[in-house]
Protein backbone atom coordinates (compact mmCIF):
# COMPACT_ATOMS: atom_id res chain seq x y z
CA UNK A 1 0.00 0.00 0.00
CA UNK A 2 1.43 3.37 -0.94
CA UNK A 3 1.93 6.17 1.57
CA UNK A 4 -1.03 8.22 0.27
CA UNK A 5 -3.39 5.28 0.72
CA UNK A 6 -1.98 4.68 4.20
CA UNK A 7 -2.57 8.31 5.15
CA UNK A 8 -6.11 8.21 3.77
CA UNK A 9 -6.88 5.06 5.76
CA UNK A 10 -5.44 6.66 8.93
CA UNK A 11 -7.55 9.79 8.39
CA UNK A 12 -10.69 7.66 7.94
CA UNK A 13 -10.02 5.80 11.18
CA UNK A 14 -9.24 8.95 13.13
CA UNK A 15 -11.86 11.38 11.96
CA UNK A 16 -12.44 14.34 14.27
CA UNK A 17 -14.73 17.30 14.32
CA UNK A 18 -12.05 19.94 13.69
CA UNK A 19 -14.16 22.93 14.71
CA UNK A 20 -15.34 21.24 17.87
CA UNK A 21 -11.83 20.20 18.84
CA UNK A 22 -10.47 23.67 18.11
CA UNK A 23 -13.16 25.36 20.21
CA UNK A 24 -12.41 22.91 23.00
CA UNK A 25 -8.78 24.06 23.00
CA UNK A 26 -9.90 27.68 23.27
CA UNK A 27 -12.30 26.85 26.09
CA UNK A 28 -9.67 24.90 28.01
CA UNK A 29 -7.08 27.66 27.75
CA UNK A 30 -9.56 30.44 28.51
CA UNK A 31 -10.62 28.49 31.59
CA UNK A 32 -6.98 28.24 32.67
CA UNK A 33 -6.53 31.99 32.22
CA UNK A 34 -9.62 32.68 34.31
CA UNK A 35 -8.40 30.36 37.07
CA UNK A 36 -5.06 32.17 37.18
CA UNK A 37 -6.76 35.57 37.09
CA UNK A 38 -8.84 34.60 40.14
CA UNK A 39 -5.70 33.32 41.88
CA UNK A 40 -3.82 36.63 41.60
CA UNK A 41 -3.08 37.83 45.13
CA UNK A 42 -0.63 39.79 47.22
CA UNK A 43 2.24 37.58 46.07
CA UNK A 44 1.79 38.92 42.55
CA UNK A 45 1.52 42.49 43.85
CA UNK A 46 4.77 42.01 45.76
CA UNK A 47 6.53 40.73 42.64
CA UNK A 48 5.42 43.78 40.64
CA UNK A 49 6.57 46.15 43.40
CA UNK A 50 9.87 44.30 43.72
CA UNK A 51 10.63 44.58 40.01
CA UNK A 52 9.57 48.23 39.88
CA UNK A 53 12.19 49.01 42.54
CA UNK A 54 14.95 46.92 40.96
CA UNK A 55 18.27 48.79 40.76
CA UNK A 56 19.89 46.18 38.54
CA UNK A 57 18.75 44.10 35.59
CA UNK A 58 15.63 42.01 35.23
CA UNK A 59 16.60 38.62 33.79
CA UNK A 60 14.01 36.11 32.62
CA UNK A 61 14.89 32.45 32.15
CA UNK A 62 13.15 29.22 31.24
CA UNK A 63 13.80 26.00 29.37
CA UNK A 64 11.91 24.45 26.47
CA UNK A 65 8.47 25.94 25.78
CA UNK A 66 8.61 28.12 28.94
CA UNK A 67 11.95 29.34 27.59
CA UNK A 68 10.22 30.67 24.46
CA UNK A 69 7.68 32.35 26.73
CA UNK A 70 10.44 33.79 28.92
CA UNK A 71 12.14 35.29 25.88
CA UNK A 72 8.86 36.95 24.86
CA UNK A 73 8.23 38.27 28.38
CA UNK A 74 11.70 39.84 28.48
CA UNK A 75 11.08 41.47 25.10
CA UNK A 76 7.68 42.82 26.14
CA UNK A 77 9.06 44.20 29.40
CA UNK A 78 11.88 45.93 27.54
CA UNK A 79 9.52 47.51 25.03
CA UNK A 80 7.35 48.83 27.88
CA UNK A 81 10.11 50.37 29.96
CA UNK A 82 11.51 47.56 32.14
CA UNK A 83 15.12 46.88 31.17
CA UNK A 84 15.29 43.11 30.86
CA UNK A 85 16.76 40.28 28.85
CA UNK A 86 16.45 36.52 28.40
CA UNK A 87 19.07 34.16 29.81
CA UNK A 88 19.17 30.63 28.42
CA UNK A 89 19.66 28.32 31.43
CA UNK A 90 21.83 25.87 29.48
CA UNK A 91 24.16 28.69 28.42
CA UNK A 92 24.08 29.95 32.01
CA UNK A 93 25.61 26.62 33.05
CA UNK A 94 28.53 27.33 30.74
CA UNK A 95 29.52 30.83 31.79
CA UNK A 96 26.55 33.10 31.16
CA UNK A 97 25.84 33.18 34.89
CA UNK A 98 28.50 35.89 34.77
CA UNK A 99 25.77 38.21 33.44
CA UNK A 100 24.07 38.12 36.85
CA UNK A 101 24.89 40.62 39.59
CA UNK A 102 23.72 40.76 43.22
CA UNK A 103 21.29 43.64 42.57
CA UNK A 104 19.57 41.82 39.69
CA UNK A 105 16.20 40.09 39.75
CA UNK A 106 15.85 36.67 38.11
CA UNK A 107 12.42 35.50 36.98
CA UNK A 108 12.62 31.74 36.46
CA UNK A 109 9.69 30.01 34.74
CA UNK A 110 9.14 26.26 34.96
CA UNK A 111 5.66 24.79 35.19
CA UNK A 112 6.95 21.62 36.83
CA UNK A 113 9.54 23.57 38.80
CA UNK A 114 11.96 20.72 38.19
CA UNK A 115 13.46 21.42 34.76
CA UNK A 116 17.04 20.19 35.09
CA UNK A 117 18.67 23.19 33.43
CA UNK A 118 16.75 25.50 35.77
CA UNK A 119 17.34 23.59 39.01
CA UNK A 120 21.08 23.32 38.33
CA UNK A 121 21.55 27.11 38.24
CA UNK A 122 19.45 27.87 41.32
CA UNK A 123 22.24 27.32 43.91
CA UNK A 124 24.60 29.58 41.93
CA UNK A 125 21.99 32.34 41.69
CA UNK A 126 21.67 32.23 45.47
CA UNK A 127 25.47 32.37 45.90
CA UNK A 128 25.70 35.38 43.55
CA UNK A 129 23.05 37.06 45.69
CA UNK A 130 20.48 37.98 43.03
CA UNK A 131 16.81 37.96 43.98
CA UNK A 132 14.99 34.93 42.58
CA UNK A 133 11.33 34.96 41.58
CA UNK A 134 9.91 31.54 40.76
CA UNK A 135 6.91 31.04 38.48
CA UNK A 136 5.60 27.48 38.59
CA UNK A 137 2.61 25.19 38.83
CA UNK A 138 4.17 23.10 41.57
CA UNK A 139 4.21 24.52 45.11
CA UNK A 140 6.55 21.77 46.30
CA UNK A 141 9.06 22.10 43.48
CA UNK A 142 12.75 22.86 43.79
CA UNK A 143 12.23 26.16 42.00
CA UNK A 144 9.70 27.42 44.53
CA UNK A 145 11.78 26.20 47.47
CA UNK A 146 14.82 28.15 46.24
CA UNK A 147 12.83 31.28 45.32
CA UNK A 148 12.79 34.45 47.42
CA UNK A 149 9.38 35.29 45.96
CA UNK A 150 7.05 33.15 43.92
CA UNK A 151 3.76 32.79 42.15
CA UNK A 152 2.24 29.32 41.89
CA UNK A 153 -0.44 28.62 39.31
CA UNK A 154 -3.67 26.92 40.39
CA UNK A 155 -4.40 23.52 38.91
CA UNK A 156 -5.84 23.43 35.39
CA UNK A 157 -5.86 21.13 32.38
CA UNK A 158 -3.50 21.36 29.46
CA UNK A 159 -5.34 21.74 26.16
CA UNK A 160 -3.37 18.80 24.79
CA UNK A 161 -5.64 15.72 24.55
CA UNK A 162 -3.11 13.77 26.61
CA UNK A 163 -2.83 16.58 29.18
CA UNK A 164 0.91 16.50 28.59
CA UNK A 165 2.15 19.04 26.02
CA UNK A 166 2.62 22.59 27.37
CA UNK A 167 -0.42 24.40 26.02
CA UNK A 168 -2.58 25.96 28.72
CA UNK A 169 0.49 26.33 30.92
CA UNK A 170 2.47 28.33 28.37
CA UNK A 171 -0.59 30.47 27.66
CA UNK A 172 -1.02 31.46 31.30
CA UNK A 173 2.72 32.05 31.63
CA UNK A 174 2.51 34.42 28.68
CA UNK A 175 -0.51 36.27 30.08
CA UNK A 176 1.09 36.54 33.51
CA UNK A 177 4.17 38.04 31.88
CA UNK A 178 2.02 40.53 29.98
CA UNK A 179 0.32 41.51 33.24
CA UNK A 180 3.71 42.12 34.83
CA UNK A 181 4.94 44.22 31.91
CA UNK A 182 1.77 46.32 31.66
CA UNK A 183 1.51 46.97 35.40
CA UNK A 184 5.16 47.99 35.53
CA UNK A 185 4.75 50.35 32.57
CA UNK A 186 1.90 52.12 34.38
CA UNK A 187 3.96 52.43 37.55
CA UNK A 188 6.74 54.07 35.51
CA UNK A 189 4.28 56.43 33.81
CA UNK A 190 5.35 54.95 30.49
CA UNK A 191 3.58 56.72 27.61
CA UNK A 192 3.50 56.67 23.83
CA UNK A 193 6.54 58.92 23.45
CA UNK A 194 8.59 56.44 25.52
CA UNK A 195 7.22 53.61 23.40
CA UNK A 196 8.18 55.46 20.22
CA UNK A 197 11.71 55.94 21.58
CA UNK A 198 12.10 52.16 21.90
CA UNK A 199 10.36 51.46 18.57
CA UNK A 200 11.88 53.93 16.09
CA UNK A 201 11.25 51.62 13.14
CA UNK A 202 7.57 51.19 13.96
CA UNK A 203 4.77 53.34 12.62
CA UNK A 204 4.12 54.97 15.99
CA UNK A 205 7.82 55.63 16.50
CA UNK A 206 8.08 57.34 13.15
CA UNK A 207 5.03 59.49 13.81
CA UNK A 208 6.27 60.64 17.19
CA UNK A 209 9.98 61.00 16.45
CA UNK A 210 10.61 62.02 12.84
CA UNK A 211 10.66 65.76 12.27
CA UNK A 212 10.59 67.50 8.92
CA UNK A 213 14.22 68.54 9.34
CA UNK A 214 15.17 64.85 9.39
CA UNK A 215 13.91 64.20 5.86
CA UNK A 216 13.74 67.61 4.18
CA UNK A 217 15.51 68.61 0.97
CA UNK A 218 18.27 70.99 1.98
CA UNK A 219 21.47 72.50 0.66
CA UNK A 220 22.19 71.59 -2.94
CA UNK A 221 19.10 69.33 -3.02
CA UNK A 222 16.73 72.21 -2.36
CA UNK A 223 15.33 74.37 -5.17
CA UNK A 224 16.11 78.03 -4.41
CA UNK A 225 16.56 81.25 -6.40
CA UNK A 226 16.98 84.88 -5.40
CA UNK A 227 14.21 87.38 -5.90
CA UNK A 228 14.53 89.08 -9.26
CA UNK A 229 15.73 85.91 -11.02
CA UNK A 230 14.48 85.51 -14.58
CA UNK A 231 11.59 83.05 -14.82
CA UNK A 232 13.46 80.95 -17.38
CA UNK A 233 16.34 80.47 -14.94
CA UNK A 234 13.93 79.63 -12.13
CA UNK A 235 12.31 76.99 -14.35
CA UNK A 236 15.73 75.46 -15.00
CA UNK A 237 16.41 75.32 -11.25
CA UNK A 238 13.00 73.76 -10.63
CA UNK A 239 13.47 71.10 -13.29
CA UNK A 240 17.00 70.31 -12.08
CA UNK A 241 15.98 69.74 -8.46
CA UNK A 242 12.68 68.03 -9.43
CA UNK A 243 10.85 68.56 -6.14
CA UNK A 244 7.82 70.33 -7.60
CA UNK A 245 8.45 73.71 -6.00
CA UNK A 246 11.02 76.48 -6.07
CA UNK A 247 11.62 78.80 -3.13
CA UNK A 248 12.36 82.47 -3.70
CA UNK A 249 14.55 84.23 -1.10
CA UNK A 250 15.92 87.71 -0.56
CA UNK A 251 19.53 88.69 0.02
CA UNK A 252 19.25 87.52 3.65
CA UNK A 253 18.02 84.10 2.50
CA UNK A 254 14.60 84.85 3.95
CA UNK A 255 11.62 83.27 2.21
CA UNK A 256 9.66 85.82 0.15
CA UNK A 257 7.69 83.54 -2.17
CA UNK A 258 7.26 80.16 -3.83
CA UNK A 259 6.56 78.97 -7.35
CA UNK A 260 5.21 75.47 -7.91
CA UNK A 261 4.87 73.20 -10.90
CA UNK A 262 1.14 73.96 -10.77
CA UNK A 263 1.93 77.67 -10.98
CA UNK A 264 4.16 76.92 -13.97
CA UNK A 265 1.36 75.16 -15.85
CA UNK A 266 -1.02 78.04 -15.15
CA UNK A 267 1.62 80.54 -16.29
CA UNK A 268 2.00 78.79 -19.64
CA UNK A 269 -1.76 78.90 -20.23
CA UNK A 270 -1.44 82.70 -20.22
CA UNK A 271 0.99 82.50 -23.17
CA UNK A 272 3.60 84.64 -21.42
CA UNK A 273 7.19 85.19 -22.53
CA UNK A 274 9.37 83.45 -19.96
CA UNK A 275 12.36 85.41 -21.22
CA UNK A 276 10.80 88.72 -20.13
CA UNK A 277 9.21 87.75 -16.82
CA UNK A 278 10.90 87.72 -13.45
CA UNK A 279 10.05 85.01 -10.95
CA UNK A 280 8.72 87.86 -8.78
CA UNK A 281 5.94 88.39 -11.34
CA UNK A 282 4.49 84.91 -10.94
CA UNK A 283 5.41 83.71 -7.44
CA UNK A 284 2.99 83.34 -4.53
CA UNK A 285 4.06 86.17 -2.23
CA UNK A 286 2.42 84.93 0.99
CA UNK A 287 3.41 81.27 0.95
CA UNK A 288 2.46 78.75 3.60
CA UNK A 289 5.54 77.45 5.40
CA UNK A 290 6.44 75.40 8.47
CA UNK A 291 9.17 75.26 11.10
CA UNK A 292 11.99 72.76 10.95
CA UNK A 293 11.02 71.12 14.26
CA UNK A 294 7.48 70.24 13.19
CA UNK A 295 6.72 66.54 13.29
CA UNK A 296 6.57 65.05 9.82
CA UNK A 297 3.14 63.53 10.55
CA UNK A 298 1.78 67.01 11.38
CA UNK A 299 3.25 68.40 8.16
CA UNK A 300 1.58 65.60 6.26
CA UNK A 301 -1.79 66.41 7.82
CA UNK A 302 -1.37 70.07 6.93
CA UNK A 303 -0.47 69.34 3.33
CA UNK A 304 -3.38 66.97 2.92
CA UNK A 305 -5.78 69.49 4.48
CA UNK A 306 -4.51 72.26 2.21
CA UNK A 307 -4.25 69.96 -0.81
CA UNK A 308 -0.63 70.87 -1.48
CA UNK A 309 2.28 68.58 -2.24
CA UNK A 310 5.26 70.51 -0.87
CA UNK A 311 6.08 73.09 1.81
CA UNK A 312 9.08 75.34 2.44
CA UNK A 313 10.72 74.98 5.84
CA UNK A 314 12.09 77.92 7.75
CA UNK A 315 14.15 78.38 10.88
CA UNK A 316 13.69 81.83 12.28
CA UNK A 317 12.97 83.71 9.06
CA UNK A 318 15.52 81.93 6.91
CA UNK A 319 14.72 79.16 4.44
CA UNK A 320 16.36 75.86 5.41
CA UNK A 321 14.63 73.26 3.24
CA UNK A 322 11.58 71.81 1.52
CA UNK A 323 9.41 68.85 2.45
CA UNK A 324 7.11 66.93 0.12
CA UNK A 325 4.20 64.61 0.80
CA UNK A 326 6.12 61.82 -0.94
CA UNK A 327 9.12 62.35 1.35
CA UNK A 328 6.96 61.71 4.40
CA UNK A 329 5.12 58.76 2.90
CA UNK A 330 8.47 57.37 1.81
CA UNK A 331 9.63 56.87 5.41
CA UNK A 332 6.48 54.95 6.29
CA UNK A 333 4.37 57.66 7.90
CA UNK A 334 0.70 57.49 6.97
CA UNK A 335 -2.44 59.05 8.36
Amino acid sequence: MNSLATQTEWNTQHQIDILSESKSVFETEVNAINLVKDALDDSFVKIVELISNCTGKVIVTGMGKPGHVARKIAATMSSLGTSSFFLHPAEALHGDLGMISPNDIIIAISYSGESEEITRILPNIKIIGATLIGISGNQNSSLIKYSDYSFVFPKFKEACAMNLAPTSSTTVEMVLGDALAVCLSKIYGFHEHNYALYHPAGTLGKKLLIKVKDIMHEGDKNAVVRAGTKLKDAIIEMSTKAIGIINIVNELHELVGVFTDGDLRRTFTREVDVFDLSVDDVMAKTPLYIGSDMLAVDALKMMKDKNISALPIVRGKKLVGTIRVNDILGVGIII
